[in-house]
């Protein structure tokens, strides 16, 4: 039994008309096409949003951590204000105070005759000159003489 027409249908149809019951070939193209666009939009938007953080990162910046959380609040709560500080955060550099102060103070000690506070980021000097011996002979010089 073949198929007829609809006497009322135009006698030529577009190509992308099917038959009932045939698989719709572009539906299912858009289907796809649809998809990957979401997958780059959404790809294209998050690599715009963390372009404060991976700033930050790239160029070591102390305020790397408060660019991260304003990059988060910003992903979270939908509000760019987040994403704009975080923004000029990451392109500002700060200036450091700390190393100054530090240079100041210590001067100042010195001239008062005050023995300089030992650097938390340095050894201490017991620490270091165990740390020589220990390195040098292999055993400590407190080892070897406990044990004479």
């Amino acid at each position: 039994m073949s198929e007829s027409i609809h006497p009322s249908a135009p006698h030529h149809l577009p190509s992308f008309i099917t038959a009932p019951g045939d698989t719709d070939v572009l539906m299912i193209v858009v289907g796809i096409m649809l998809i990957g666009a979401v997958v780059a939009v959404g790809n294209l938007y998050l690599h715009l949003h963390t372009l404060p953080e991976r700033m930050a990162h790239r160029t070591h910046k102390l305020q790397f951590e408060i660019v991260a959380v304003l990059g988060l609040l910003a992903l979270f709560t939908h509000n760019h204000l987040f994403w704009v500080i975080g923004l000029f955060l990451a392109m500002i550099d700060l200036p450091d105070f700390l190393s100054p102060l530090r240079r100041i103070a210590g001067s100042v000690e010195k001239m008062a005759g005050i023995p300089p506070e030992p650097d938390p980021a340095e050894p201490l000097a017991e620490t270091a000159a165990h740390q020589d011996e220990t390195t040098t002979t292999g055993v400590s010089t407190r080892e070897a003489q406990g044990h004479a």
